[in-house]
């Protein structure tokens, strides 16, 4: 299970970053797939984007001149929340992959969660009412709103975006101000974090994995457990990124739908699907 999750992150992130001639040049593709989105979280200013952020595009929306209610986008979630959930986050997001790397490092006493955790946890929500929405309503720079989260927090933006840009562009790093090196600085605490505690901003402050995690309850995609077969060993706690206990999982709006839990239970109670 491990090595196929991995398997088909690395293939999606390439298959959704894959368009080559804008790393070689430094320019970001503008043709007709842009107009589509992709599940996970995937910036649009990324040379190699071939379509669009979810996340990005609801900010686009509320960007607008006066309020409307960005039904599209709306649908667009309730569409991929109620099927997937957070499998989205666990396996088709190119910023979580990055962090699942970046952990397997073997540096540092590995820690699932941070002190403090059931406080930090509701930053993802903050991050999304705040700065995805209430921000991108109502914070202006010059004559226009802006995508408040993209623009102040976005480390998926920053590091598949900007940095591949300004290193074949050097216009754009000459104009690299405060605004820059303050999004470079989050990213940076948050790649030296992954090393030591499994996918912080996953946790702590993904917009993104705050709605998916609303349709965790109901989506298809399940981890199911059989209660009646369980023996209570904790094995599949022991073995799950986020310490979550049995009837926690695929609940719970912090299951990512990893898959570490099946694949390690020994009484064969949890699994994919029912059975």
């Amino acid at each position: 299970m491990k090595k196929l999750r991995t398997v088909v992150q690395i293939a999606f992130t390439i298959f959704t970053n894959g368009y080559a001639y804008g790393f070689l040049n430094g320019k970001i593709y503008q043709g007709s797939l842009k107009y589509a989105c992709v599940p996970g979280l995937n910036c649009y200013s990324c040379p190699g984007a071939v379509a669009s952020c979810p996340l990005g595009a609801l900010q686009a929306l509320l960007n607008r001149r006066g309020f409307q209610v960005p039904f599209a986008m709306l649908g667009f979630f309730f569409l991929f929340g109620s099927v997937f959930g957070r499998f989205i986050c666990g396996w088709l997001c190119p910023f979580g992959l990055v962090q699942d790397l970046l952990h397997k490092i073997p540096l540092f006493r590995k820690r699932k969660r941070l002190p403090f955790h059931h406080i930090l946890k509701y930053g993802r929500y903050a991050a999304l009412i705040g700065l995805a929405g209430i921000g991108s309503l109502f914070l202006f720079g010059g004559f226009a709103k802006v995508p408040a989260f993209c623009k102040y927090l976005c480390p998926s933006g920053t590091f598949f975006g900007a940095l591949p840009l300004m290193a074949s562009n050097e216009a754009l790093r000459n104009q690299a101000g405060g605004l820059f090196f303050w999004k470079l600085g989050i990213l940076l605490v948050l790649l030296l974090l992954s090393v030591k505690v499994y996918r912080p901003f996953c946790q702590y402050l993904c917009p993104l994995g705050a709605i998916y995690g609303w349709f965790n309850r109901f989506s298809l995609v399940q981890v199911h457990w059989e209660k009646e077969r369980c023996t209570s060993c904790k094995v599949c706690q022991r073995a799950c990124p986020v310490d979550l206990a049995p009837e926690e999982i695929s609940r719970s709006p912090e299951c990512i739908r990893c898959g570490k839990c099946a694949e390690a239970c020994p009484a064969d109670c949890l699994h994919f699907g029912r059975r």
